[in-house]
């Protein structure tokens, strides 16, 4: 079979290899494209332009490195701000950025165009950037490994190209070029900076491919750090040689700047090799661009954002139709669209994203996650992030009308696909589900003491019917080891009774929620829970089984069976659709009581019904009374519920007769040996304790 279960990629990647990416993805167009449409706005001074370019990037960069250092997982901007802002979020930002590295990719490729018409102009651009683009998406199909040695490759013989230009360039620079070098004013030079601050963003690109990075703590940070020093080197000295080789004349509006100064430099054999690195740089940015841009429909098939099979790898650990989609869209966009105007448009989303990134560092650092333990924490922490939130926020509006318009086109489409496909498939809930991700071993171990503190602390809500839900609870007491899904049975057949869909659907969501890792396992506990709008109130089922369960867990993210665990208390929890938060409440209720040192004791120990779901119960919301004609509980015997006096606010709610669950009535007679159960505040029921425990 060519195709197998999706599981985590292969660690692939080492330090040079994140650096070539880095690099290869931020050399491209600002260096070969760019520099004479700003010279027409910052003259000379475009050297200042460039340098002040790489400033806004820094708060966003710190971010993304501290993120990826801690959640090292594919889709990089995607991944971040889903586990941080929610799916909904999320969404936005896979599609988005996705669509937007897309549209980089094929500018770089139609960039090519300019400088393969200095020696082939008939040459057909598009067919000619079809082609390479296709040629990238075959090699990117044979691993990272192989693209990131391409990119080795590339960025090798680009530095050595740009070295070159750079350093035998000086000798030719002309010192009267940078006269007036101030004339276009603070604003001329700021405007610029906007302008080519784009040539910057690609460095951080690196991120989406974290899952596939050796050691990614020390290699990532060091990679990425090591690639922006490169770009400012590169930027700053090769600005200096293009203005003080290239009379200002002459460079304003030049699409080939670098090739023109090359041409001064070295003559003809100077302008063919600076094309060549040229080039060299375009294919770069477009083999980052798909090894990079593929990871975020593979990131998204994950968490079911976008469908299944996007997820799927190949025996060489690949995602084949990520890949092959990404290239697909690629070529569409050559074929039918201005690809070099709409990337343009795509820098304000890219800000957008930024501004996100750097909120979502400080979400995660104020979520007090034990589990958020990144490798590489960002300095001047949160100033260093709201200034990277208002410099994007400023940035955008300065960039126009229309970039903020192709933006929110993006988000509109993005938020569409969440509400009609994303939302109903995905099962993450925010910071209670880390909870739940916790007692399920799932992808974060645990939250912080003082995040559970504050769970339990805050409880259920004075209206949440929770002791109620336990006391009508079913109750299966199982005395052979079964299955999962063996026990799904019998709970369903019972499920189906009071609510009105069949046996099947019901088994069918609890195996789904499951499958997903939505259902929590851990010490010997399972706690399967769905939601539907078919469902008009919340039941609970006690399942207890002393021999064992088998339950199968499911790797959220790889989706693999990952190990089998032996459970003996499960709760199968039932909730409408409209009442999501009370939902993660009693969930919150169960998992915070199932915590408790002596809750496993309680429940294997118990006799009857009654007493399972009192090990259920907080001791304060409850007391448990026997009924004994030689205590003062003697004076219950004989009386109907409706006679015996007890605070208006508590309520008795189950009645043990001889090993038999009894749900009591306003008429029911209590008999000797009775065990009543009574519900309500703990104030009230001390008060009972007192008037017929206390002698």
């Amino acid at each position: 079979m060519y195709m197998k279960k999706s599981k985590r990629l292969k660690k692939e990647l080492g330090l040079i290899d994140v650096y070539a990416i880095a690099t290869g993805t931020t050399l491209s167009a600002g260096f070969f494209l760019l520099p004479g449409l700003a010279a027409e706005e910052a003259g000379a001074a475009i050297i200042i332009s460039y340098l002040l370019a790489a400033v806004p990037l820094i708060p966003a960069m710190f971010s993304i490195v501290e993120l990826a250092t801690a959640m090292p997982r594919a889709g990089g901007v995607y991944y971040f701000l889903d586990r941080s802002l929610g799916p909904f979020f999320g969404t936005i930002g896979g599609i988005g950025t996705w669509l937007a590295l897309v549209l980089k990719v094929t500018f770089a490729l139609i960039g090519m165009g300019a400088y393969i018409a200095i020696f082939f102009p008939s040459v057909p651009v598009v067919p000619t950037a079809i082609t390479i683009a296709v040629l990238l998406g075959i090699i990117n199909l044979f691993g990272a490994k192989k693209s990131g040695n391409l990119q080795i490759l590339l960025v090798v013989g680009l530095l050595g190209l740009l070295g070159m230009f750079i350093f035998g360039g000086f000798k030719s620079i002309d010192p009267s070029h940078f006269n007036n070098f101030w004339s276009a004013g603070f604003q001329g030079i700021v405007s610029t900076a906007g302008l080519v601050y784009i040539s910057y963003v690609g460095v951080t690109k690196i991120a989406s491919l974290a899952e596939e990075v050796k050691d990614p703590e020390r290699n990532l940070p060091l990679g990425i750090f090591l690639a922006l020093g490169t770009a400012i080197v590169i930027y700053g000295l090769g600005m200096y040689v293009i203005v003080g080789v290239v009379p200002l004349n002459v460079l304003k509006g030049d699409l080939t700047p670098v090739a023109t100064a090359a041409l001064k430099i070295f003559g003809k054999w100077g302008e063919i090799l600076l094309s060549v690195a040229a080039l060299l740089a375009f294919i770069s940015v477009a083999n980052a661009g798909t090894l990079s841009a593929s990871r975020y429909p593979l990131a998204m098939s994950r968490d079911h954002i976008i469908q299944d099979f996007f997820r799927k790898l190949t025996k060489k650990g690949t995602p084949v139709y990520a890949i092959s989609v990404t290239v697909l869209t690629i070529v569409i966009i050559l074929l039918l669209f201005d690809p070099t105007g709409i990337a343009k448009l795509a820098s304000a989303f890219q800000l957008f994203m930024f501004a996100l990134v750097c909120l979502a560092v400080i979400i995660m650092r104020e979520s007090k996650l034990d589990s958020y333990d990144p490798g590489y924490k960002s300095p001047f922490y949160p100033w260093l992030h709201l200034s990277g939130i208002g410099t994007a926020v400023y940035l955008i509006i300065e960039m126009g009308f229309l970039p903020i318009v192709f933006s929110l086109g993006l988000i509109v489409v993005s938020v569409v696909w969440y509400w009609y496909y994303a939302r109903k498939r995905v099962i993450r809930t925010g910071a209670i589900y880390h909870v739940f991700e916790r007692l399920g071993r799932q992808r974060y171990e645990g939250l912080d003491s003082e995040l559970r503190g504050i769970l339990k602390e805050k409880g259920l809500r004075k209206d949440d019917p929770f002791d109620q839900i336990v006391t009508r609870a079913k109750v299966f007491d199982l005395k052979n080891e079964m299955n999962f899904e063996e026990v799904l049975d019998p709970v369903s057949e019972w499920l189906s009774t009071i609510i009105p869909i069949s046996p099947g659907e019901i088994k069918g969501q609890f195996l789904e929620g499951t499958r997903v890792g939505a259902t929590p396992v851990m010490r010997g506990i399972a706690l399967p829970h769905f939601r539907l709008d078919k469902v008009k109130q919340t039941d609970l089922v006690l399942v207890r089984s002393l021999p064992g369960v088998r339950i199968t867990l499911i790797d959220p993210l790889t989706h693999e069976e990952e190990e089998e665990q032996i459970v003996h208390a499960l709760f199968f929890l039932v909730s409408p659709e409209d009442n999501p938060s009370q939902h993660l409440r009693i969930l919150a209720q169960i998992a915070g009581r199932v915590e408790d040192e002596d809750f496993m004791q309680l429940w294997k120990s118990a006799t009857n019904e009654q007493e399972l779901k009192e090990a259920l119960l907080h001791d304060e919301r409850f007391l448990a009374i026997t009924v004994n004609g030689k205590a003062k509980t003697g004076e219950m015997i004989g009386k109907p519920l409706k006679e015996i006096k007890i605070p208006d606010n508590c309520l008795i709610a189950m009645i043990n007769r001889n090993n038999k669950l009894i749900i009591p009535k306003g008429e029911t007679v209590l008999r000797q040996g009775d065990r009543i159960t009574i519900l309500g505040d703990p104030k009230s029921l001390k008060q009972i304790e007192e008037n017929y425990l206390k002698r």
